[in-house]
């Protein structure tokens, strides 16, 4: 199942549960993959930036995507292979794409400064992991500290047949989108899929823009698939007010630092998560921090009762 540049919908980001003792647990991968096969979403992404990659070994890198993969067999799944070397990337990804992945999903490394290194990094990262590996080029300078341009996305895509999906996760970004389909309109660009992150924080404008979908890790992934389903009918104001009703709660879990934090324990209040924990090292929640939580969830429930818990 290779993914192509036809993508659309909603994948979420899977975190990587864990035990309290931090060893992986296994049966809240099941659980998630169950649920996200459940509530609409049309592929998953596992390991990708909040997926604690950095945190894990290599056989359980290989371990958690081969587990998803396997209990979402009618799902495509992207696995994140970012890593500071080709051949640690190389490596995953071969592991991943023998069980069963439909693509990878690559960052830039903070260290490129120009649009010259960002386009020949991408080239040497698509041979490294072999041509005819379809991969997601992930532009989040937030993050990654790498801006790329919208003619620094065109050269990359140009250049590498065998990138298919743009992870679109820009701020300000929505002027990107809008030029990037113009391109395509004039065919003076290939048609690539163009999922969105930053948690969904701009969802519904990115979706009137262009967007195919959402490719973001927010605790209500099933809200996501409403809105994407929503907007695609046509049903503009209701898919903006069912935005509206969750924006408090998307923008809390996007804070910088304690945002994978903030959003384990929504996954663990809604029980798709045995434990809220992550991997040392890391900054548990106050006690304040789960107070607003649950303020918002109540606030919310009032308008989605999906926040009732």
């Amino acid at each position: 199942m290779a993914l192509t540049s036809d993508a659309s919908g909603v994948y979420p980001i899977a975190p990587t549960p864990f035990l309290d003792d931090g060893r992986i647990d296994t049966a809240a991968i099941d659980r998630l993959t169950d649920f996200y096969l459940g509530c609409g979403a049309t592929g998953i992404t596992v390991l990708g930036q909040l997926g604690e990659a950095p945190k894990l070994e290599h056989a359980e890198s290989v371990d958690v995507a081969r587990r998803m993969i396997q209990r979402a067999s009618r799902l495509p799944v992207i696995v994140g292979v970012s890593a500071p070397g080709f051949a640690a990337m190389r490596a995953l990804t071969r592991d991943v794409m023998d069980a069963g992945a439909a693509g990878v999903m690559i960052a830039p490394p903070n260290t490129l400064r120009t649009d010259d290194q960002i386009v020949s990094y991408y080239r040497q990262a698509a041979q490294a992991i072999g041509e005819d590996v379809p991969f997601v080029l992930q532009d989040y300078p937030l993050t990654f500290s790498v801006q790329m341009t919208p003619g620094v996305i065109r050269s990359i895509v140009q250049d590498n047949p065998s990138c298919v999906m743009l992870k679109h996760e820009d701020w300000p970004g929505l002027e990107k989108i809008s030029t990037l389909r113009a391109w395509e309109r004039e065919g003076a660009m290939r048609h690539i899929a163009i999922l969105t992150g930053n948690n969904g924080l701009f969802l519904d404008y990115e979706m009137e823009r262009g967007a195919d979908g959402a490719n973001t890790g927010y605790a209500f992934p099933d809200m996501l698939v409403d809105l994407v389903r929503l907007s695609r009918a046509g049903q503009r104001e209701e898919a903006h007010d069912l935005f509206d009703a969750h924006l408090p709660l998307l923008r809390y879990e996007q804070q910088p630092g304690i945002g994978l934090t903030v959003r384990k324990y929504l996954l663990y209040r809604r029980g798709l998560l045995g434990s809220p924990t992550l991997r040392q090292p890391f900054a548990p929640l106050t006690a304040a921090t789960k107070a607003e939580v649950e303020h918002l969830l109540g606030r919310l429930a009032r308008h989605d009762t999906r926040a009732q818990l």
